[in-house]
């Protein structure tokens, strides 16, 4: 059985003020401590959920090109051991374009990182100091040049619908960065979210989105320009030439089996017929005491019923513009994927042209768009 690995690397040099992620400032770190709190952590998941292959591994956080190459060749070579790893693994790290960290670039794709996710968000120099990012464009298109020369594998992300930003804008930068990119784009909307400098900004009346008429205006220019550039939406945020999509966040969206390791880390994954929903304590000192005394950090390990299970999967399977196959729905779950939804809702949903017609569950371009109210809806 298939199982997707997530390790969560903390630190960040400085906090993005629209980062809603667990991340805490600070990029020294006794780097021998973490790699033997991550083997143990590993080691307890291997001996819950043994033979498993590992199809993808994905490094985030935080910014995990702050850690040494040698403690991601550490975790890749435990993993080796405790388990099978598919021979056509997928290792991604996420990584800033500073200059400090690409010069690791080579050191980690020595380690067996075969995609880097780079974050640039934008090309605007000004757009970039409101983002709080600690590069500039020069540093994003030399860490782009270098990502495409090492890795088999490269993506970026961009950030639209910025305070100031228009639609003519905003295709000019999609334009360039399509001249950069290599078979995959992360193109997300900004969105100002909870415990974060942006909403407190936000909560003062400070205007950091673009007005909503210009965002949808950006999010259907964007739809047609990577249409046409041959990178289609696989999921609304995420865009890809076809077999080029993410297979760790493909994991997630499908609702298949993965586990967290690192502070505040997530899991998802069936055991012994039930399935499980596990979280790690969040703060990296506890959780280093933690994985400590206990060889884990896990704070919550909750068993997840079908219903809830069901609704999880719902919510992440429409996220992608194939959406939801009833096949894979009725091999998974106990309630079949037409009884679960019911007739009339998706009559209704169809109707207003947010929904295809079919077996499947898939929601129109409309429907992405709106995806929240939408779940709403068929979850009220």
């Amino acid at each position: 059985m298939n199982l997707a690995v997530y390790i969560h690397w903390p630190f960040c040099v400085s906090k993005c003020p629209y980062c809603d992620f667990n991340s805490h400032v600070g990029d020294t770190q006794n780097q021998e401590k973490w790699r033997v709190a991550y083997e143990r952590e590993l080691a307890h998941y291997a001996a819950l959920l043994p033979n498993r292959r590992i199809t993808s591994v994905f490094f985030g956080g935080g910014t995990p090109s702050l850690m040494e190459p040698q403690t991601v060749d550490h975790v890749l070579q435990t993993l080796g051991r405790l388990w099978t790893v598919d021979e056509n693994v997928e290792i991604t790290l996420e990584a800033n374009p500073s200059s400090a960290e690409a010069d690791k670039f080579a050191a980690f794709r020595a380690a067996g990182v075969n995609r880097l996710s780079l974050g640039v968000q934008s090309f605007d120099e000004q757009a970039l100091r409101f983002l709080g990012r600690a590069h500039d464009a020069g540093d994003a298109r030399r860490a782009i040049d270098m990502a495409a020369r090492l890795f088999p594998r490269f993506s970026f992300d961009l950030i639209y619908a910025r305070q100031g930003q228009t639609p003519d804008m905003w295709e000019g930068e999609l334009h360039e960065a399509l001249k950069l990119a290599g078979d995959h784009l992360s193109l997300y909307q900004l969105t100002i979210e909870p415990h974060t400098q942006f909403y407190v900004r936000a909560r003062r009346g400070e205007a950091l989105t673009a007005p909503d008429a210009h965002a949808e205006t950006m999010y259907e220019l964007t739809q047609d320009i990577m249409d046409a550039a041959g990178l289609p939406a696989y999921e609304i945020s995420n865009h890809a030439r076809p077999g080029q999509e993410s297979r760790h966040n493909m994991a997630y969206w499908r609702y298949d089996d993965y586990i967290g390791i690192g502070p505040g880390a997530h899991g998802r994954f069936a055991r012994h017929g039930a399935r499980h929903a596990t979280e790690d304590h969040r703060a990296p000192d506890i959780w280093l005491d933690t994985v400590g005394l206990r060889g884990h950090g896990v704070k919550t390990d909750d068993a997840i019923g079908d219903d809830m299970a069901m609704r999880e999967a719902l919510m992440m399977g429409l996220r992608l513009t194939r959406g939801i196959d009833a096949r894979s729905w009725d091999e998974k779950f106990s309630v079949p994927l037409a009884q679960f939804i019911p007739s009339a809702k998706r009559a209704r949903l169809r109707d207003e042209g947010y929904l295809f017609d079919g077996n499947d569950l898939r929601a129109t371009r409309a429907g992405l768009q709106r995806l929240n109210a939408v779940l709403s809806f068929l979850d009220a």
